[in-house]
């Protein structure tokens, strides 16, 4: 499944004329393009979906869906360890490293 998930800009760059930045989604984070939503600074939250910044919205909501998506598990589905996961879905053990 892939959501759009809010999470909150760190930092913000600029990479071969894209607006760039590092979100943290809840401790996991990932470069996103601002392309979309190029006049968010640093502080704002943001809702994310396939690398791509598509609306900013207050941290309350940000903070209450990140709840709520972390309550029905689907943080660890979005951002978790893949072949770990896949490893459940499929019933059997986790792999070793």
């Amino acid at each position: 499944m892939c959501l759009a998930v809010p999470g909150k800009v760190v930092t913000t760059h600029d990479a071969d004329g894209a607006p760039m930045a590092e979100v943290d989604f809840g401790g996991v984070r990932k470069e996103v393009c601002l392309q979309y939503v190029p006049d968010v600074a640093v502080g704002d939250y943001v809702i994310v979906h396939v690398g791509f910044a598509i609306q900013q919205l207050d941290e309350e909501s940000a903070r209450e869906t990140l709840a709520n998506f972390e309550n029905l598990g689907l943080l660890e589905e979005e951002f978790g360890d893949q072949m770990a996961q896949a490893a459940r879905q499929a019933g059997i053990e986790e792999p070793r490293r």
